[in-house]
C-alpha cells in the first residue's frame, strides 16, 4: 500500500485560518455506512445520537509548548516542549542555526534551559524553574504549521476544547473544538452518555509520512489513560469517538488490555476495529496518518469521495475547519 494512494488536491483557500464565530457554527458532513453523503450543520448532531450512544471525549489540555530564547552567543533558538518528564525537565524539539550540543544554555527571558542530551529526535532539557510555570509565563500556543498567522489571544481559548482538563498535549484534539457546554447538554438530553479519556497529542501529529510504503511508517508514542467509569459507559453501547485521538486510545486499550500507558498504534486500511462504531472528526491533510485512519474506518473510496464532495461544496479544512460524522 503506497502513501500516494491517500493524496488529494486541496485549494489553499479552503484551509481554515481562524475558527468559526461560534464553536458550534461549523458544517457537518455525514458519511453513512453505505458511503452516501449528507450535508448538515454541526447543530444537527444531537438529532443523530440517542440513548444507544456513548460519546467519548479526549480531555487533554494543550500546553503553551512553543518557547523562544537565545544562546549566550546571541543565536536564536526555538524550544518546542513535547512532554514534561520532571517538574524542571522536558523533552523538546529545538530549532537553531546549528544543532545544540549537550551543555548548551538557552535563555528564555530570566529562565535558563540547559541541554542535557538527545533522546532520538528530541532533546532532554533542564530548566532553572518549573517547566509548567515557564510555559504559562513565556510560552505560546503551538498552532499547526498550515495556520499562517502567529498565535493570537483568541487562539489561546479557541485552540482548546471547553472540557480540556489534563495538561500535556502539543496539539488540540480538534474534533472537540466544535462543542460548547450547551451542545453537550443537548446530547445528554437525547439520552447519550458522555465519557472521557485522555490522550496527550504529541509532536508526531505534525510530522509528515516520510516513507513510500505505508506499512513501513512508525508512529510516535503518545500517552493515554482510560478511566474505569469510561469503560463502564461504553460497555454494550454504540461508541461515538470524538476525534481520532479518542479512537486510537480506545482501540489501543482493546488491543493490549492496558487502560493506561503509551501507544504507537498505526491504523490504516485493513485494521479490524474492536470498539468504535462512529467517528466525529475534522478533515485531514493529504498523505497523513489521520487520513489513512479514517479510510480504514469507512473505506478508502468512500472517504476520498467524501473529500472530493467537501472540496466541491467548499467545506473548511483542518484544525479550525468543519467536521465529519463517519459511520463505520
Amino acid at each position: 500500500m503506497r502513501v500516494s494512494e491517500f493524496d488529494y488536491e486541496l485549494p489553499t483557500e479552503l484551509i481554515a485560518q481562524h475558527p468559526a464565530p461560534e464553536r458550534t457554527a461549523s458544517r457537518l458532513l455525514h458519511v453513512e455506512p453505505d458511503g452516501s453523503l449528507r450535508d448538515l450543520v454541526f447543530q444537527d448532531l444531537p438529532g443523530l445520537v440517542d440513548e444507544r450512544d456513548t460519546v467519548v471525549l479526549n480531555d487533554t489540555r494543550v500546553i503553551k509548548a512553543r518557547l523562544f530564547g537565545r544562546k549566550a552567543s546571541g543565536g536564536q533558538v526555538e524550544v518546542f516542549v513535547e512532554r514534561i518528564i520532571e517538574p524542571r525537565a522536558a523533552l523538546a524539539l529545538m530549532r537553531a542555526a546549528h544543532p545544540p550540543k549537550a551543555g548548551t544554555e538557552v535563555w528564555i527571558e530570566e529562565v535558563r534551559a540547559t541541554v542535557e542530551g538527545r533522546e532520538g529526535e528530541l532533546y532532554r532539557v533542564r530548566f532553572s524553574d518549573d517547566v509548567q510555570d515557564v510555559l504559562e509565563r513565556h510560552g505560546t500556543v503551538p498552532l499547526p504549521p498550515y495556520i499562517t498567522h502567529a498565535a493570537e489571544r483568541n487562539d489561546a481559548e479557541r485552540y482548546q476544547t471547553v472540557y480540556a482538563a489534563r495538561p500535556g498535549a502539543v496539539a488540540a484534539p480538534t474534533a472537540g473544538l466544535h462543542f460548547d457546554a450547551a451542545m453537550l447538554e443537548r446530547l445528554r438530553a437525547r439520552g447519550a452518555r458522555i465519557a472521557r479519556l485522555t490522550l496527550h497529542v504529541g509532536f508526531g501529529t505534525f510530522q509528515p509520512v516520510r516513507v513510500d510504503d505505508v506499512e513501513a511508517h512508525r508512529m510516535h508514542r503518545e500517552r493515554y489513560l482510560i478511566p474505569d467509569e469510561t469503560l463502564q459507559a461504553i460497555a454494550a453501547r454504540r461508541v461515538l469517538a470524538v476525534g481520532t485521538t479518542s479512537l486510537r486510545a480506545l482501540e489501543a486499550a482493546a488491543a493490549t488490555g492496558e487502560m493506561s500507558g503509551e501507544t504507537d498504534l498505526f491504523i490504516y486500511p485493513g485494521y479490524e476495529f474492536q470498539v468504535v462504531e462512529r467517528l466525529l472528526t475534522n478533515f485531514h491533510l493529504p498523505k497523513s496518518t489521520l487520513l489513512m485512519l479514517v479510510c480504514a474506518f469507512a473505506g478508502k473510496e468512500n472517504i476520498l469521495r467524501a473529500y472530493r464532495h467537501a472540496i466541491e461544496h467548499r467545506y473548511r479544512f483542518f484544525s479550525y475547519g468543519d467536521a465529519m460524522l463517519i459511520e463505520r
